[in-house]
């Protein structure tokens, strides 16, 4: 029996589970979210360890007491992620643009208007899976909207993600692939924007650069950058806010129109002030799940 057809059957109660859920009212799906929160804090533990020593170092003038409170809104916010990501899989046009507002995107019409393809840099904040809803919002018809991922090891739930993140139109390119991709688009003659998740860290033989990221000094992706230039594509940020509960908005905000104009590097820390700045805000509201800071700067003297 091949190996997809044997994930299927495995896993096909649960996503018949998922498909149940989904038909929920989100007002329903958020009283489930709260009583999730507490197996997965108070039993399962998951990443409890990691989540306090990164906010910890993240923010070393905070007390303990702070920190722990801290830490439980992230889970509670964490847990609303689930149940809203579950939603997408029954969710209307309509609904999703009143949870999900994007401010000033004039920026992206004007762009296209003058055929230049953009690069969008984001970050986990929020709800991630519904910023592709962006399509929504565009007045473009012949854009094409693509987003770089890194592939799950669990094949099924890789395939369920990438259902999941083609719900609004946008094509998902694999992070091997990304430059290859992001050529052909360029070659096709049609403006398009790319969405890149920068806030991950680096693979050790890809640190080339180093900034000041929530009082660590952090490794930071530069990938986006050298496409950036490479293309001549303009690079924007979705600086995600959270309004209310299920309710986001993201104002795009300009980082580079043309980045072969800024030095090296100038990109990735615009990018980097602004995130930090995002994470600032509403600090619960990242995923602080990541071993964002498992490499020191120390051992890589080269860079």
């Amino acid at each position: 029996m091949k190996k997809e057809t044997l994930q299927n059957i495995i896993y096909s109660p649960l996503y018949l589970w998922f498909k149940l859920h989904a038909l929920l009212p989100l007002p329903l799906l958020y009283v489930l979210a709260d009583i999730l929160y507490y197996p997965l804090y108070y039993v399962v533990h998951y990443r409890r360890k990691l989540v306090l020593e990164n906010m910890r170092n993240s923010f070393p003038d905070k007390s303990e007491k702070e920190l722990k409170q801290l830490e439980k809104k992230f889970y509670r916010h964490f847990c609303d992620y689930i149940v809203e990501t579950i939603k997408l899989l029954h969710i209307s046009d309509g609904e999703m643009r009143r949870r999900m507002v994007f401010e000033q995107t004039d920026i992206i019409d004007r762009l296209f208007d003058q055929k230049r393809s953009i690069i969008i840099l984001l970050g986990h904040f929020g709800n991630w899976e519904w910023v592709p809803s962006i399509t929504l919002w565009m007045k473009h018809p012949e854009a094409i909207f693509g987003q770089i991922y890194r592939p799950l090891n669990n094949e099924w739930f890789d395939r369920f993600f990438l259902k999941l993140r083609s719900r609004f139109g946008s094509i998902c390119i694999a992070k091997k692939d990304t430059l290859r991709a992001i050529l052909r688009l360029k070659n096709s003659g049609r403006p398009s924007i790319t969405g890149f998740m920068s806030d991950q860290t680096p693979s050790p033989t890809n640190i080339h650069h180093w900034a000041r990221f929530l009082s660590q000094d952090s490794p930071v992706l530069t990938g986006y950058e050298k496409i950036a230039r490479k293309t001549d594509f303009a690079v924007l940020y979705f600086d995600v806010e959270v309004v209310k509960r299920g309710y986001y908005k993201a104002t795009i905000r300009e980082v580079a129109l043309h980045p072969n104009e800024l030095p090296e590097f100038e990109i990735t820390d615009r990018y980097t002030a602004l995130m930090e700045k995002t994470i600032l805000r509403t600090p619960w509201a990242w995923l602080w799940t990541h071993k964002r800071w498992k490499y020191k700067h120390e051992n890589f003297p080269n860079t």
